[in-house]
């Protein structure tokens, strides 16, 4: 088992522009409505890196902004580990097209951002971030491949450690095979067990599913298809248990046979 404290939040999907914004939401005190994405201009990065972002690095930057502010801790000095289903694959596509239409190889600058640990390599532009920085993907299963990975640095390094969350729906030729239904990013600032004080205790476990799937499932229906319909989006159930601040046991999704089980403890 591996045990974390929640230190900060951020969110960014339809709906849910940001963390004190998705709060209400995810407590059931007000109804979800399904507005449009508004993801703000990364700050921190120069004007030609800002253009060359991408809807999935704008919304990863963007979550972890939110994680990070206002928390006594330097962004330059966190660990980090970023989770993505299939990248930025509007990137993807685009290169692709490049290389069967001019039989050469693709731009540079196309082809640098086209890498999975992309994203990451923005956050650390913009925060002046020289710690390591881990990218993973599994799938359906990335945000608990993710947040393992995350538990297991914090627990290792014994310091905090920033766990970014994000996917992006595909162009239309490669919707059909991998069909997101909204784009969604999430970040998390956790904190190692050694370091728990009053606020939430997460403990973290892998469970053999024995060929049953029992994924934890939100209440509102609407969040519902949000969490079915992006991969980053499966950790609603345990955003919305922090924000719940209450006792929860969630399943996440992880691998055909294996469930990541996280229970989560209120502060004193």
């Amino acid at each position: 088992m591996m045990r974390l404290q929640p230190l900060k939040l951020g969110i960014v999907a339809p709906g849910l522009k940001d963390w004190s914004a998705a709060v209400p939401v995810l407590r059931g005190e007000r109804p979800f409505r399904d507005e449009p994405l508004v993801v703000p201009s990364p700050v921190g990065l120069k004007p030609n890196e800002r253009r060359r972002t991408t809807l999935a690095t704008r919304l990863a930057l963007e979550a972890a902004r939110q994680a990070t502010a206002d928390t006594g801790l330097a962004p330059a000095e966190l660990l980090s580990v970023f989770a993505s289903s299939d990248g930025d694959m509007e990137l993807i596509d685009s290169m692709c097209r490049a290389l069967y239409r001019d039989h050469g190889p693709p731009s540079p600058t196309v082809f640098q951002s086209s890498v999975h640990n992309a994203v990451a390599g923005y956050w650390s532009i913009a925060e002046g971030c020289r710690q390591a920085s881990t990218s993973v993907a599994a799938g359906d299963g990335s945000f608990a491949a993710g947040l393992l990975e995350a538990a297991t640095q914090a627990g290792v390094a014994a310091r905090p450690v920033l766990l970014v969350a994000f996917d992006v729906p595909a162009p239309a030729l490669l919707h059909p095979h991998r069909a997101f239904d909204c784009a969604f990013a999430c970040a998390l600032l956790l904190a190692p067990g050694a370091s728990l004080g009053d606020g939430p205790a997460l403990t973290l476990a892998l469970r053999v599913q024995n060929g049953l799937k029992a994924d934890t499932p939100m209440r509102d229906g609407a969040l519902e298809v949000m969490r079915v319909g992006n991969p980053a989006a499966r950790s609603l159930p345990l955003l919305a248990a922090i924000a719940g601040a209450d006792t929860a046991l969630v399943r996440l999704p992880y691998w055909p046979d294996l469930e990541l089980e996280a229970r989560l403890e209120p502060g004193r």
